[in-house]
């Protein structure tokens, strides 16, 4: 399977261009204990059987073009579902009412470009699920984070408390294994509320980031009118002493050219006389 894994990822790198697996800009990674409290539901169960899954809604990778139900173009037995039977009932404010021993479809299994939700026969998990409009369980990656948790020593102390309460089917003493479940439960913050104050915070940072950079950006507009204003001062000014020194010489010509003014009149009377002889 981990082969097979790395040759999908590559493929699913090389098919996807550039675009790769992006998470969302205000993306935080949540613990495990947080993401149970979001989770729509959370069993505890033993996989009975695999079944390949055709290509589908749920199953497909991004350079699958077809419609849903189509031709698998190249997809062979990545995707597949499960059997499983729960083996206690579900955790406290599961969303699914149903017992201990009661056998499941679960789907939207596999090996996709950017994640896997990935079970092996026989064995037990801590399932993260979700119920879609047509009543479908699916894996429930809250976070875009791990929805599948092996039925290991850390992760059985880990969920313990969530089943604290639940029944359990014979041979399974997942509930004895931790004795202080109490004490964690008094003590225990509530991960999506401290989680929603962090990002309402965050929000928050970011609107005064961007009111900021607004105004900035106003500032540095300001700054560019007022040196065009500057500037054209600087030409008015100069344009001013230009004019001046315009009308200065242009008022030494005037006042030169009026000395000449009774000379020229004289010889205009001198002109005028002649010519009154001659008639």
């Amino acid at each position: 399977p981990v082969l097979v894994l790395g040759l999908v990822l590559a493929l699913g790198g090389r098919a996807g261009g550039g675009g790769g697996c992006q998470l969302p800009a205000e993306w935080r990674p949540l613990s495990e204990g947080c993401r149970a409290e979001l989770a729509a539901i959370i069993v505890y169960a033993r996989v009975l059987a695999l079944h390949p899954d055709p290509y589908g809604a749920y199953n497909y990778l991004p350079w699958q073009r077809g419609p849903p139900g189509g031709p698998q173009q190249g997809a062979g037995d990545l995707f597949y579902s499960a059997e499983i039977e729960l083996l206690c009932d579900q955790a406290w404010g599961s969303m699914l009412e149903v017992p201990a021993g009661s056998r499941l479809n679960l789907t939207g299994l596999g090996y996709f470009s950017c994640h896997s939700h990935t079970v092996m026969q026989g064995y037990a998990y801590f399932f993260f699920l979700r119920m879609d409009e047509n009543y479908i369980l699916l894996p429930h990656g809250v976070n875009f984070q791990e929805a599948i948790f092996p039925d290991t020593h850390e992760n059985r102390r880990m969920f313990a408390s969530l089943f604290q309460f639940s029944n359990c089917s014979q041979a399974q003493h997942v509930l004895s294994f931790s004795s202080d479940w109490e004490i964690q439960e008094d003590n225990r913050l509530m991960c999506s509320s401290v989680q929603k104050a962090l990002f309402e915070e965050e929000d928050r940072v970011k609107k005064l980031q961007q009111k900021v950079a607004t105004l900035e950006k106003r500032n540095k507009q300001l700054r560019d009118r007022v040196k065009k204003v500057k500037r054209s001062l600087r030409q008015a000014r100069k344009n001013s002493r230009h004019m001046e020194l315009v009308n200065r010489k242009l008022s030494e010509k005037l006042s030169s050219a009026g000395g000449q003014i009774p000379y020229i009149n004289s010889l205009k009377q001198e002109n005028s006389h002649a010519t009154y002889l001659k008639v």
